[in-house]
């Protein structure tokens, strides 16, 4: 299968991206389409062989029902031809704006000369054709390629009927209002999808590499492993590097949220995505583009409405049902009552059945509900926070257990030796020695604590076999003989025994042979927003666990610390791994936050997984749902809220849409109602709902 995305430059028109999405679905050799309406492309997968073909077919669709839409391969790792977010059709287009106001000029001179039949008809018709030629056209179209339930086709018979009664002023005032609305209404999603786009537009357009001992300006694409780059102050770092000549600060905010900047020199390492404040910095690249951390930031973010949410999804279906059913309870209004039940006229209920024509499309929920949910995506990586989905956003509103990972996530991960218990006192330098064989090819921060703390010769020819043993340490065989360093489960397994070291903190027993050498105390300390994070929580009525594979002194000594209200300890990954499964089992909503270390079984099996400071692990990426740029857990404070501001924000379009049109239609039944009405019932509600969608752009936490 082959995974490509269509950008689909121009689409303006909500009810026709579902079509499209749906019609595509139903073409043979594609598997998961989805259409994102807020970013104008199609993603789907294609069997092989059949790629050229497809396009074609689905190019055809998208003419057939939006026929001014252009149709573009959107390559992997690069924005539309405009950027991200940007609808330059609805921005500034004066023919429209030229159109519209002649025919609201016209309606007005139908209005004025009601004495003067002739002049009112004639400005009147005139007003409705040229506002509604398009409206009228489309409509044709559909109806030849049987395409009724469509807003164009039940805005004309709307129109139609009010003419057949004699109501000219109501059907030119419906078309011309109609019109205007959805200009508007294309124009706040074009401006929404610009907001959006802004915030996550934090791609470099271009790249000064040094080829040939010139400076040259090239494409970021283009740029090979090893080449040096050349970034002024003010530019954007292309791709990941090191800093091979220069010192500056780095703005990183666009990736981490985080406003301070950082200082960097030579050899540091930088991530592509970062601003250069001040100072030039010449940069040998270690990744190629598609490889950087700006080019995964924007991947995750551009794929992240694949996963649709729960209330998106059932929008989608509601749309389908809802506009046929509006329209056969609007042709029952308009023949029960005054041919069965001989209530009024003909006239009065066939009036009153236009206003259910007029009002239903359900555009306002079409268009707000997704924009809403990518809007919340948006806000959430503008603040160092990556979702992969709008179903993650969405579960994390549920979430009442949030799991922590200790080492690294609630503390720092930085450890260091804080005391040493060798069983001899003269033979300190062998338990430095053994002890530094055994961690020196471990990349655990234990381990580099106490390879650190060792001040000791080692050779690498002294190693001659080497073995990580998961939730125990380390066994190895080195010239001097097999050593281990770990846990006391580790030496006691291997019938060793080993005194009881009473310490709060993770203790390492070191022995060689079947020889007990010591053992180091290691400490870590707890970073400075955990305990602001847990209190978050506790206010939110969400229980806390921690899980680790610590001992029960040093675990218990943290959790107290912070309050957390369950704490697991001396677990094998395994055994966090259960612990997680037995409470989603039990019907709980669980969140498991971690390192990204070790994890990514426990970060793939939780409700929503998060890992933290992980952008440079492929493996916490790919298993966890959620993806904190920093090693802040207070940014869960953040992802949560943004969920819960979400969802409100959600369904208040969703009420306030379908409670608007529900009033107007009841109203309309009774006679209490106008077209009028209806046509705010209509644009107005989309109008104002997708305003409303784009606040969650500007929300805050309390933990910013």
């Amino acid at each position: 299968m082959e995974k490509i995305s269509l950008s689909l430059d121009g689409l303006g028109c909500a009810s026709c991206a579902s079509k499209i999405e749906s019609r595509s679905k139903q073409l043979e050799g594609i598997e998961n389409v989805v259409l994102d309406f807020s970013k104008s492309k199609l993603t789907l997968e294609l069997h092989e062989g059949s790629k050229d073909e497809l396009i074609r077919k689905i190019t055809n669709i998208v003419n057939a029902l939006e026929p001014d839409v252009k149709v573009e391969i959107q390559m992997p790792g690069s924005p539309p031809s405009n950027r991200p977010g940007v609808n330059i059709k609805y921005v500034h287009n004066r023919k429209e704006l030229l159109r519209l106001g002649i025919s609201l000029s016209l309606f007005t001179i139908g209005l004025i000369f009601k004495s003067a039949p002739y002049i009112q008809i004639g400005a009147l018709i005139t007003a409705y054709l040229l506002s509604g030629h398009k409206v009228l056209m489309r409509s044709f179209r559909n109806i030849l390629r049987g395409d009724i339930f469509d807003e164009n086709f039940l805005m004309s018979i709307a129109t139609f009927g009010a003419i057949a009664i004699g109501e000219y002023p109501e059907a030119v005032a419906v078309m011309i209002f109609y019109e205007i609305g959805e200009y508007f209404q294309d124009l706040a999603v074009a401006k929404s999808k610009n907001a959006i786009g802004a915030l996550m537009d934090i791609r470099p357009d271009i790249a000064v590499v040094r080829r040939d001992g010139f400076w040259t300006t090239v494409s970021p694409e283009s740029i090979e492993k090893g080449e040096v780059l050349l970034v002024k102050p003010g530019e954007r770092i292309p791709l990941d590097g090191t800093v091979a000549n220069g010192t500056s600060t780095l703005d990183t905010s666009a990736l981490t949220g985080e406003s301070i900047p950082v200082t960097v020199t030579v050899g540091d390492q930088v991530l592509s995505g970062s601003v250069v404040q001040n100072g030039l910095l010449q940069i040998e690249a270690t990744a190629v583009y598609s490889e950087s951390t700006i080019a995964r930031i924007l991947d995750l973010v551009e794929n992240a409405t694949a996963h649709k949410a729960p209330t998106e999804n059932f929008i989608t279906k509601f749309a389908r049902y809802y506009t046929p059913a509006v329209v056969f309870f609007a042709v029952f209004i308009a023949t029960v009552p005054p041919f069965l039940l001989n209530m009024g006229t003909f006239e009065d209920w066939l009036y009153r059945s236009l206003i259910f024509l007029v009002i239903s499309c359900p555009c306002a929920l079409v268009v707000s509900v997704p924009l809403g949910f990518f809007s919340g995506i948006g806000n959430a990586s503008h603040n160092g926070i990556l979702i992969k989905g709008s179903n993650y956003l969405e579960a994390l509103n549920s979430i009442d257990t949030v799991i922590f990972d200790k080492t690294g996530t609630l503390t720092e991960g930085v450890f260091e030796v804080s005391a040493v218990y060798p069983a001899e006192e003269n033979k300190r330098d062998e338990l430095f020695l053994s002890a530094k064989l055994a961690e020196s090819h471990s990349n655990h921060p234990i381990a580099k604590s106490i390879v650190a703390y060792c001040d000791v010769e080692i050779s690498e020819n002294d190693i001659l076999d080497y073995e990580e043993l998961s939730g125990y340490g380390i066994r190895m065989t080195s010239k001097y003989g097999r050593i281990l360093a770990g846990n006391e489960k580790l030496l006691k397994e291997h019938h060793i025994d080993v005194p009881i070291i009473q310490s709060a903190y993770s203790v390492v027993y070191i022995a060689k042979g079947n020889k007990y050498l010591g053992a180091f105390d290691i400490r870590d300390r707890i970073k400075t927003d955990a305990k602001m994070t847990i209190d978050a929580m506790k206010g939110s009525n969400i229980h806390t666990v921690m899980l680790t594979g610590d001992r029960k002194a040093s675990a218990d000594e943290v959790g107290d610390l912070l309050g957390i209200d369950e704490i697991y300890s001396q677990l094998l990954p395994e055994d966090k791994y259960n612990k997680v499964m037995s409470l989603i089992s039990a019907g709980g909503k669980v969140a498991f936050i971690g390192d990204g270390i070790n994890d990514a079984p426990v970060l793939a099996g939780a409700t929503v997984g998060i890992s933290m400071g992980a952008i440079g692990s492929d493996a916490a990426i790919e298993a966890s749902d959620v993806v904190f740029m920093t090693d802040e857990p207070s940014k869960l404070i953040h992802a949560i809220q943004i969920s819960k501001r979400t969802k409100q924000i959600v369904t208040q379009n969703i009420i306030f849409a379908l409670g608007t049109k529900f009033l107007i239609m009841g109203l309309g039944i009774f006679g209490l109602s106008s077209m009028w009405m209806a046509i705010f019932a209509d644009v107005g509600v989309a109008l104002i709902a997708v305003m409303n969608s784009v606040r969650i752009l500007h929300f805050k936490s309390s933990a910013n």
